[in-house]
């Protein structure tokens, strides 16, 4: 590749280059939502950070297969092997179905995800969709001599695998450390070790959700799930697999434990998390209770938000922190950031109104090129959006005569500003709509900026200004240029 791309790897903990398996193809698998829940901003920020990895790989000219899996089954409260089902308490408490909690929180979730523009996955498998192949993979695994059964459940052996193959690699975590801060719980007398992990459950008579197995009537463990699906969707070896940072550990390392214990081999080769959002400094997240549904920021109907806040504000507000960083939530961030993004969307707006010069006063393949540096870097997002704001700066000068551009670069201008700012961010202009009401909105708009400018062709100063004062007085800015007015919605 002429400008190699460098992503981190949280297994090596360095930067490396992408080097696909089996280019062109790249195989990527991202760990979804548990859906017994709306989705808040914490769930919003892998969705949009891989999603970006998922536009630029395209961008790139590969050909990726993006698998997010959707957990129904098997992840249970505090993400331990003994507690309540998180989909089938829901369910037992609002005295429904599994599955019709499942599918309610499924569908809100995905029409939060389009909100945000997030793509749509290549595959979206389903755990209670794959019992077969989470049964096949325990199997392997106690085949390898890495679990054994217990009283209908079957657990992984940790301190055998790590004896022989080494176990912690991927979170830093040393064993014995582990051992000597790990305390019996109730329920864990089934296990050899503490740190032993569930395969398989027998399901006790009260559970909701169990398949039948070699060992019992039961369900899978958490773990199982994505080695499983990942290795039926993307070969036994695959690129990239994401997740937030709080999945390094049990949930990732369990997997890479699982996966080298049946097949003998690593199965992914670029481990990426985004790091999580934080509110009053405390991560958030249901557990934890401090969470704000994106409903409730698209709404603002929780107490915490002063405002509403729209999807691409959100999506925004996101993207101007690199995805390894925290993201601290306050209105006033989030305010920065929907202003930030009105400039940019009003500068894209400008280009169209833009004429060429006979020379050009800079060169827009400069900006390309630093955007192009940034996203190679580990997709550094705040430098792209801060180059985007310079190249608004020159749209802004050339609007005012204070730059020039010749034909040619002005439309290179416009190719790059659009690809950076919604093919690659993803970024909407979400004052534009195809609806009716949107387009006679616009209607009324241009046809007042007409009679202004009649009133002002007449010299008919006083007409022209009370209809600029009242837009003003409304929250629009009138701005008299060179080449016409312009009209925005104002913050």
């Amino acid at each position: 590749m002429e400008h190699p791309f460098y992503l981190y790897n949280t297994l090596s903990r360095k930067k490396e280059q992408f080097i696909p398996i089996a280019a062109p193809h790249v195989g990527m698998y991202v760990c979804g939502p548990t859906v017994y829940g709306d989705a808040h901003l914490g769930h919003a920020r892998p969705a949009i950070t891989f999603d970006i990895l998922y536009r630029y790989l395209t961008h790139l000219g590969y050909k990726v297969r993006y698998v997010r899996n959707i957990t129904d089954v098997g992840h249970l409260e505090a993400d331990a092997d003994d507690g309540e089902d998180k989909v089938a308490k829901k369910a037992r408490l609002e005295q429904l179905e599994p599955m019709e909690v499942v599918q309610f929180y499924l569908t809100r979730y995905h029409h939060a995800m389009e909100a945000l523009n997030v793509l749509p996955p290549s595959i979206e498998p389903m755990a209670s969709g794959h019992i077969i192949e989470q049964i096949r993979l325990v199997e392997e695994i106690l085949k390898a001599g890495y679990a054994y059964e217990s009283k209908g459940s079957v657990y992984f052996d940790v301190e055998k695998f790590n004896r022989e193959k080494g176990y912690g690699k991927l979170s830093g975590r040393n064993i014995e450390d582990m051992l000597s801060n790990t305390r019996t719980l109730d329920g864990q007398d089934e296990k050899r070790n503490p740190l032993d992990f569930a395969l398989w459950k027998c399901a006790k008579p009260e559970h909701l959700m169990h398949w039948p197995s070699p060992w019992s009537e039961g369900f899978p463990g958490w773990h199982c799930e994505c080695t499983a699906m990942g290795r039926k969707y993307l070969g036994e070896q695959f690129d990239i697999h994401g997740g937030g940072m709080d999945l390094v550990f049990p949930h990732h390392e369990c997997e890479i434990a699982q996966a080298e214990a049946a097949m003998g081999h690593e199965l992914v080769h670029y481990w990426m998390h985004n790091n999580m959002i934080t509110i009053e400094g405390k991560k958030m997240g249901k557990s934890y209770g401090n969470f704000i549904t994106l409903d409730e920021f698209f709404t603002g109907s929780h107490p915490k938000l002063t405002e509403a806040y729209s999807p691409m504000t959100i999506r925004f507000f996101i993207l101007g922190a690199h995805y390894r960083g925290t993201v601290d939530f306050s209105n006033e961030a989030l305010q920065a950031a929907r202003k930030g993004l009105m400039r940019l969307l009003d500068a894209n707006a400008l280009l169209d109104k833009l004429t060429p010069g006979a020379t050009s006063t800079f060169d827009p393949k400069e900006i390309e090129k630093a955007a192009q540096e940034a996203m190679n870097d580990d997709l550094n997002t705040p430098i792209v959006i801060a180059t985007l704001f310079e190249a608004a700066t020159k749209i802004n000068r050339l609007r005012n005569g204070e730059e020039s551009l010749t034909q040619g670069d002005l439309a290179e201008l416009k190719r790059v500003f659009r690809l950076y700012l919604f093919d690659i961010l993803g970024m909407q202009d979400e004052r534009e709509s195809t609806s009716s009401g949107a387009e006679a909105y616009k209607g009324a708009m241009d046809l007042l900026m007409e009679i202004r400018k009649t009133a002002k062709d007449n010299k008919d100063w006083a007409t022209s200004d009370k209809i600029r004062d009242r837009l003003a007085e409304l929250g629009f800015i009138v701005k008299d240029t060179k080449q016409g007015a312009e009209w925005s919605l104002g913050e």
